[in-house]
């Protein structure tokens, strides 16, 4: 038997995932008639992308796969995703590229707030990868981004989605002192489908990260999010409810997690409307600002309109 070696193409294709491509396909169920999305062909659409393009940008629309893309760029809103498209943790429910990323990008705060200003956006969030090659996990890009919208665009609110910033001693601090309108970092699940869904991050860890945000600075609204669908039951997601409410946090999203491809984990069950409906009903009786539960509930999704019904909900406790 002869092996051949390529030493010599230079457009070798890298898997996306390396790490999951030994794994056997994981079938998911067909999906139900309530998960539909139109494919995206507007020309709202066709113009963010062009704007983000121009600036060399990554958004969680496009590397997610969100089934949300068309609408939100339409609408010209778009999350984007700082500090590359290669992420240093393999979730298994996560469509982002996995692997050693590359060097961080020192124009890239500047790129995103001029995206932000061409884009008109009143309401802007940042996410990024997992960065845990970092000494602060990304800490610092967070801030200089944050305070580079600030400068360029200073009647623009400020959403960030982060990584748990995990063994990364006073990153929080520095991301809190940028003084972001929203902070954002999602559970994903259930404590008792991390350790499959989601192994590299730590639950109580990062319920500690949403109550120490508001330890530092009461006035930042916290979010979080699961998905289900994952093999939870129903009191686990309730527990996760009085958990992060017990970290004070503000606003709860809760969608219905959908397989990337067949290497990534199936899909155990697609929750009913409902059911979402239910969710949520619990979870403002809870004692949550904000709530949205459905199907194709994601982070960002309508994150405009839920800011200003956030500020709303807060002003009408303090009358």
């Amino acid at each position: 038997m002869v092996v051949l070696v390529d030493t010599v193409s230079t457009n070798q294709v890298r898997p996306r995932h390396p790490e999951k491509v030994n794994r056997p396909d994981a079938l998911s169920p067909p999906k139900p008639d309530w998960i539909r999305v139109r494919a995206p062909n507007s020309r709202g659409y066709a113009d963010t992308r062009k704007i983000v393009k121009e600036n060399g940008l990554v958004t969680v629309c496009e590397e997610a796969g969100c089934p949300n893309i068309g609408e939100c760029w339409d609408k010209k809103h778009a999350t984007f995703m700082i500090m590359g498209d290669t992420c240093t943790r393999a979730c298994a429910f996560c469509n982002v590229k996995t692997g050693m990323p590359g060097a961080l990008d020192s124009l890239e705060p500047e790129h995103v707030a001029e995206a932000t200003r061409k884009l008109g956006l009143a309401h802007i969030v940042i996410t990024s990868v997992d960065r845990d090659d970092l000494a602060d996990g990304g800490a610092e890009h967070f801030a200089r981004t944050i305070r580079a919208i600030r400068e360029r665009c200073p009647t623009t609110t400020i959403e960030i989605l982060t990584p748990d910033f995990l063994r990364k001693e006073g990153a929080l601090e520095v991301v809190a002192a940028a003084k972001p309108d929203v902070f954002n970092h999602n559970l994903e699940t259930v404590p008792s489908r991390y350790l499959t869904v989601r192994p590299g991050a730590r639950y109580f860890h990062s319920i500690r990260l949403l109550q120490r945000v508001k330890e530092i600075d009461p006035n930042i609204f916290t979010k979080s999010g699961i998905m289900v669908g994952l093999g939870e039951e129903r009191h686990e997601v309730l527990q996760v409810m009085d958990d992060l409410r017990s970290a004070d946090v503000d606003f709860l999203t809760i969608g219905q997690y959908l397989q990337p491809t067949r290497k990534h984990h199936a899909v155990m069950r697609y929750v009913t409307p409902d059911e979402f409906g239910g969710y949520e009903k619990i979870a403002y009786a809870k004692g949550f600002l904000m709530v949205s539960a459905s199907p194709l509930t994601r982070s960002s999704h309508h994150a405009g309109d839920d800011f200003a019904k956030l500020q709303a909900a807060r002003a009408a406790m303090t009358r």
